[in-house]
Order: C-alpha cells, then structure tokens, then sequence
C-alpha cells in the first residue's frame, strides 16, 4: 500500500511564496494565521514581524517601490484585515504590486450571509478590500490556496501594477493536503498588454513630426516599465524637455540634457507646458496633484501611451493613444522619429531654468534649500528617501534632483500620513541602497513603535524626524486660510530618548546646518538603525495645494 504524503495546507501557501521568488514577507501574527508563521518558520523566506498590521502593508510597499518585485503581507482576521486598508489603498493609488494575505473566519463556521458573532468576524472581510485593490478574493478550498497565491503574485504585477487581495479562512491552513512539487523558485510572469493599434501609431508620428514645441510628461508606468532609456532617446531626437511625475521622479538623471531641473507646480517650470503644442505622454493619468486640480491648460495636441486607453484619456483628451506597455510602445516609436536639431538651446534653457529654480527655493526658504543641498551632498546616487506628507518630505519630492529610478518614494497617491517610516524599513530591507526617512514629528508617532521592528530586525534606516511641534502643513493652512491654528500643535515625546530606549543611537540638532550634515554622513555610513532629530519649521513649497501658483 503506497503512502500518501501530507502536509498542512499553510505550507503549500509559503511554498508558493517561494515559487513566486518572494524572499521576504512582512507581517503580524493573530490565533487564526500562525500557521502561516509557522510554514515561513521553516522556509527560505525571511519574515519581519512589524507591531501593527498597517506597518506590514506600508513595509511590503516601501520593498515593491524599491525593487520592483512583490511586496507581501501577512495579516490575522478582522481587525487585523482592516488595519492594513489605508496602506493597502496608498499601494493602490500609486500602483505598488503588493499582495496583501489575510486570514478569515473557519469556513466551518460561516453561513453566508449570516452574521453569526465568530471570533474577529466581519460581515464581509473581502468587500473591505475590493475598493482599495486591484482585485479581492476569498478562496473556498484549501486545494485551491497555492494556485490563487501565483495567480494573485502576478496580477499585482501585471500592468497597471497594484494591489491584491487573498482571504483565506484559517480551517482550511490546516487542512492535510499533499504538499506542492520541491521546484525551484521562480518569477511570476506578469500579463503582457498587447493593443497598440497601428493607426494610431501612424497619427502619433504625424502630430510629432509637425511639432514646433514637444514636451515628454514621463509618470509612473513609465518607471515601473523600465521604459527611462528609451524616453530620454525619444527626447533627444525631438529635442524636448521631460517633466516627470512624483512617481517617475529619477526615470532621467539629473543630468540628461533633456530633464527638467524642478517640479511643473512652478512658474519656471510650468511656461514649458503652456508652449508645447504636442505632448507626448508616458505612462501618466494626469492627477489633480500633479496638474493642481486641473487648471493646467490642455495643450493643442497630446499623445497618451498607457496600459489603459480610458485611464489615459480620463482627464485630458488624447488625439492619439497608443496602448500597451510603455517600454514595448516606445520601442515602436523610436525608429519612426527623425532627429531634429536644437539640443543645445534646449540644455541652455533648462539650465537657466535650474537657476532660477534654485533662486526661487532660496527666496522662500533657506532652511529648506539647506536641506535639499544637504541631501544632494552627503547622499550617494544608490540611496533611497523614503518621504512623509510633510513639510520636508514635500520639498524633497518636489526639488530634489533624484539620480536614479526608484529612488524616491512618496505617498501623493492617496496622501497617507504616517507612510515613511514603516515603507522605509521595506525599502532598507530591499539591499539596493542607503535608506534615509524623512518625516515629521506628528507623521513619525502614527508608528513609533516600529522603532522595535527596526532593531530586532537590525534594519539598516536613518530616520530624519523634523520636530516643528505638530502637524505644520495643517498649521499653514489654518493661518493661510486666516484662522487661528487649533488642534494641530501636538504634545510631543523627546524624540532622541524614546529611539534610545528602543536602543536606536539618536542624535538632535537644530536646523539644517553642518550638524546635520555631520549627522546625516555619519548614519548613512553606520550598520543599523540612527535617528536624526531636526528642530526646525519650513514653509511648505508651492507644490502644496494650497499655494499652487495657477490658482491666483
């Protein structure tokens, strides 16, 4: 009689894990999902236990911006599961491939549609998830666990990138079922798009042929499709500048002749939009936050190369659309446009531009032009600034020169307060660089304790915790609005003694000056966790809302 061997249904769900190449995985445990602590136990993948579940999801998409690769986070039921949406939602609305692994009620104790008062049950745990994801499943078999694990890996990397979501139900983790086949790991494969219709190709090579003024709008897809050399090509033969998105932001390096020195939210920068008569634009969809709200005029013609035709076209109409991958679609471009001169008069423009960027930031705030020098000093090409929504964190997205992709991570697409810290630790974990937090005080205390995940996981961050003494943004716009502040000023804790009671080497100083300077290349250079206390308040730039120059 030949034996079947089985092993509990949580070891085929880490084993697919290890089939997709994941090598880390982020979580928290709860009574319902230890099993699935239990099979990473005794797996490849590394697990880092974060102290609350919404650090899980913002660490795995610190990692998936960082790397490009899935981000994954493991989570318990219920309230476990609803901790982690305002992370999963943020992942959604910049387009981070994070899968996002949460337990649900037995499946022998369900009665659909029934709510029957299980331990941590919901009325319905996968339509919390189903707006904030690209998809939200509840698998109904435990056979079924490590196919819905590889297929859910490569939707979220699948263009257009984002979030998913799978519920397990925690009998059925248990469940003795034959283990998946010792195969070795490999990649998901992500879906390929394929719809660029040829027509459409020929109007997007007339309208560029007939240009006087291109501009290239590089966002996003671009970026997450490595689709950087090909953009700056194209720009060099049409001899047009690239502006770049706060998700594109190091697709060029800053010295690309074709690069635009500083963000559209500023004059200097904005006049090359309104005398383009084509745009070319890249893997973008035109958010409210990078056109302020729309008040951006559109141009004459636009050109939209995007996964998705109606995302293209949502906000700004399109005379040409050419669908599919933005690396594959450019690919296709290129050899149709004949270079033209004018490369040089373009780098000189842009240089003088630069210059009246760097002029500008100084007028409006020398402590903040002090740290975007700073950075650009001390910080080598490899390291990754992981920003806040803060007052620094919006200078740095805004202004500083990123030299290379995925450099920068910054949480405009849903605005989450409290992001950098806890996707730094994800984005250190990735190896691909020096990883620096920047956050402010009140940002910072949204997950303070995961100052112990940073130690016991010895994660290699410098955290730059600029101490203005409450939420200063808010402060600004209560004043600008001309109320009284009122509610925004926060009791605050002594930022260096609570790292050093967590045993993270913490230092304070006052401004952005040579003792930040020395602070900062002293973390950069050490193994482990430093925290870097600025006392100081910055205006916020005009890439905030509420100064956005074309309202006035």
């Amino acid at each position: 009689m030949v034996k079947v061997v089985t092993a509990p249904a949580a070891a085929r769900l880490v084993r697919a894990l290890e089939q997709l190449g994941v090598e880390l995985v982020f979580g928290l445990p709860g009574v319902h999902n230890l099993s699935i602590f239990k099979a990473l136990a005794g797996s490849s993948i590394r697990l880092v236990g974060v102290r609350h579940e919404q650090a899980a999801v913002y660490a795995a998409d610190g990692f998936a911006r960082a790397t490009g690769r899935l981000g994954v986070a493991v989570v318990t039921t219920g309230p476990g599961a609803a901790n982690t949406l305002g992370a999963t939602g943020e992942a959604m609305a910049s387009g981070s491939p994070v899968l996002v692994i949460a337990t649900d009620i037995p499946a022998a104790l369900r009665r659909e549609g029934v709510y029957r008062g299980v331990l941590h049950e919901t009325r319905d745990q996968t339509a919390m998830f189903t707006p904030v994801t690209k998809a939200a499943r509840r698998i109904d078999s435990a056979e079924a666990i490590a196919a819905a694990v590889r297929q859910d890996g490569s939707l979220a990397l699948s263009a257009p990138s984002g979030p998913v979501y799978l519920g397990v139900p925690t009998d059925l983790l248990t469940a003795q079922i034959p283990p998946l086949e010792q195969d070795s790991p490999r990649e998901p494969e992500p879906t390929a798009v394929d719809g660029l219709n040829p027509a459409d190709l020929d109007r997007a090579v007339e309208l560029l042929s007939k240009a006087q003024r291109p501009l290239i709008w590089a966002g996003g897809g671009a970026l997450r499709a490595d689709a950087g050399p090909l953009v700056g090509e194209i720009a060099l033969a049409l001899a047009a500048p690239v502006i770049t998105t706060y998700m594109s932001r190091g697709l060029l390096a800053p010295e690309h002749p074709c690069a635009v020195p500083g963000p559209v939210h500023t004059p200097e920068v904005g006049v090359l939009w309104d005398e383009a008569d084509v745009v070319l634009a890249v893997g973008t969809d035109f958010d409210g936050m990078m056109t302020q709200n729309w008040l951006m005029p559109a141009p004459p013609a636009m050109i939209a190369v995007n996964v998705d035709a109606a995302d293209a076209n949502k906000n700004y109409a399109c005379d040409a659309t050419l669908v599919g991958d933005a690396r594959a679609v450019l690919a296709d471009l290129r050899p149709r446009i004949t270079s033209r001169p004018g490369i040089a008069e373009l780098e000189h423009r842009l240089d003088s531009i630069a210059s009246a960027v760097a002029r500008s930031v100084a007028a409006e705030d020398e402590q903040a032009a002090a740290l975007l020098e700073i950075m650009q000093r001390v910080l080598p090409a490899e390291a990754v600034v992981v920003a806040d929504m803060c007052i620094p964190g919006y200078w740095l997205a805004g202004y500083r020169r990123v030299p290379l992709p995925r450099k920068l991570a910054y949480p405009v697409g849903w605005g989450t307060l409290g992001f950098a810290f806890p996707a730094s630790l994800g984005a250190a974990l990735a190896g691909v660089g020096p990883t620096i937090c920047v956050t402010g005080d009140g940002g910072f205390l949204f997950a303070c304790g995961e100052l112990a995940t940073a130690v016991q996981a010895e994660i290699p961050v410098t955290i730059v915790l600029v101490d203005d003494g409450g939420y200063g943004m808010l402060r600004f716009d209560q004043l600008h609005a001309g109320d009284e502040p009122f509610g925004v000023d926060l009791a605050r804790p002594d930022f260096a003694a609570l790292a050093t009671s967590f045993g993270v080497p913490a230092t304070t100083v006052d401004g952005f000056g040579a003792g930040f300077e020395g602070a900062l290349a002293r973390s950069v250079a050490t193994a482990g966790p430093q925290m870097i206390v600025v006392k100081a308040k910055l205006i916020p730039p005009p890439t905030t809302s509420p100064r956005w120059y074309r309202r006035t």
